[in-house]
């Protein structure tokens, strides 16, 4: 009986529950076992595996079934216009908060840091040309068997848009996609089952390596990041839900706990995918169109956590190197973080590859990264969270906008079909 009572508590908690019961578990143990939580990290990296196995096939059906159940083509390039105009807005104005925040706490202020010839030299950043010709697979399948996401997002969205314009003939291929993308939903959801466990193990090996000595020098630089991300979440998506789509801001939330808990852990929005895509549909009542269009286009070019990021950290290395920055290198600064944004994948460690590009860009010391690296997985816990918050916030005010968003679902007043 009284086993059956310890059952039914932990299969009665939601899954943010159990995840942040696995997250202080990881801690604790973590804390006691030092280095040797090494040992656990298998747990989690076969978690982050299962979930890195959904990435290619669930964005690539998503797209194709978002795409083809939107039969008018003007309404999907307004929803895709939409998408993008809002993504990269808030990603402007999260890098902008990362800065003002940077110069206001000045987290690396008397650091005096010496700057070496290695440091100064930086690799080229690459052309704008070389970006956008390689958007283009030459191949299809090396880029579906590579991950390149957003050769897939291209690809995935071409066939698509062919599927749509050869009306009769293509609905056998449609409907397969359909079958494959339900499958892959459901997998999903067999893989999140094993979430608190995976966390687990992520946990207990990062707070057993890092452990706390290492973060009290840099703490502060912590502090300002989550800072900055909590106040854009509570801030910015919570006053464009309210102001713009006219939704409740506490159902919102509500609705990211369990995506925002799992891109926590996971640091990988791409990697969150299948649960953002179900808290859009299930607890914000987005339709099935646009919530597969829009949050697998998220998980790509939505970088907004990444962004704040940026902001704070390239003031810390030119704090810390003893570098002033002029109004044009704070403007460069956002403009380099917005638009690198959009070709950053939503993988765990894609934030270091971001900053190089903006220290370059900018003239910092890439020997900069060395000392953010060291911290960059807690960093990156807080950024993916807000990258994912925010693809939930951009589903909720396109749905909203396009009339295919159920308040009565969003509201709770009826549970999602």
């Amino acid at each position: 009986m009284q086993n059956e009572k310890k059952s039914g508590f932990w299969g009665g908690l939601p899954l943010w529950k159990k995840i942040f019961i696995g997250m202080g578990l990881g801690v604790l143990v973590g804390t006691i076992l030092g280095p040797d939580a090494e040992y656990l990290k298998p747990i989690g990296t076969l978690f982050v595996n299962a979930i890195k196995m959904l990435i290619v096939p669930l964005i690539f059906c998503s797209l194709v079934v978002g795409v083809t159940s939107m039969e008018d083509s003007a309404k999907m390039g307004r929803i895709g216009i939409k998408s993008i105009v809002i993504y990269l807005g808030t990603t402007a104005v999260a890098i902008t908060i990362g800065l003002t925040l940077g110069n206001i706490f000045a987290p690396g202020a008397g650091l005096n840091m010496a700057i070496t010839d290695a440091a100064a030299a930086g690799k080229e950043a690459p052309s704008l040309v070389n970006t956008l010709l390689n958007l283009i697979p030459k191949n299809p399948v090396n880029a579906l068997a590579a991950g390149n996401v957003l050769q897939i997002i291209v690809f995935a969205l071409g066939l698509g848009i062919a599927l749509s314009l050869c009306g009769e003939k293509a609905k056998p291929a449609i409907a397969l996609f359909d079958s494959l993308a339900e499958a892959m939903y459901k997998l999903t959801e067999l893989v999140m089952k094993l979430a608190p466990y995976g966390v687990f193990g992520l946990m207990a090996w990062v707070s057993g390596k890092y452990g706390i000595e290492i973060l009290l020098p840099l703490f502060k630089v912590i502090g300002v990041v989550y800072l900055g991300c909590v106040l854009h979440v509570l801030v910015v998506y919570t006053g464009i839900i309210n102001f713009v789509a006219r939704l409740n801001p506490v159902r919102y939330l509500k609705a990211l706990l369990n995506p925002a808990a799992v891109a926590f852990t996971t640091t990988s929005s791409s990697g969150t995918l299948p649960a953002t895509i179900k808290a859009s549909r299930e607890e914000m009542g987005v339709s099935k169109g646009v919530a597969s269009f829009v949050l697998p286009l998220g998980a790509t070019i939505n970088m907004d956590g990444t962004a704040l990021y940026q902001g704070v950290c390239a003031l810390f290395i030119a704090q810390a190197f003893g570098i002033d920055l002029s109004t044009s290198d704070y403007l460069l600064i956002i403009l380099t973080s917005t638009l690198a944004s959009i070709g950053t994948a939503g993988v765990p460690g894609a934030g270091l590859i971001m900053l190089s590009l903006v220290l370059t860009t900018v003239g910092l010391p890439i020997e900069g990264l060395a000392i953010v690296a060291g911290i960059d997985r807690i960093l990156d816990m807080a950024r993916t969270s807000v990258n994912v918050c925010g693809d939930l916030m951009v589903s909720a005010v396109i749905g909203k906008s396009e009339k295919e968003l159920d308040e009565a679902v969003y509201n709770k007043e009826t549970p999602a079909a």
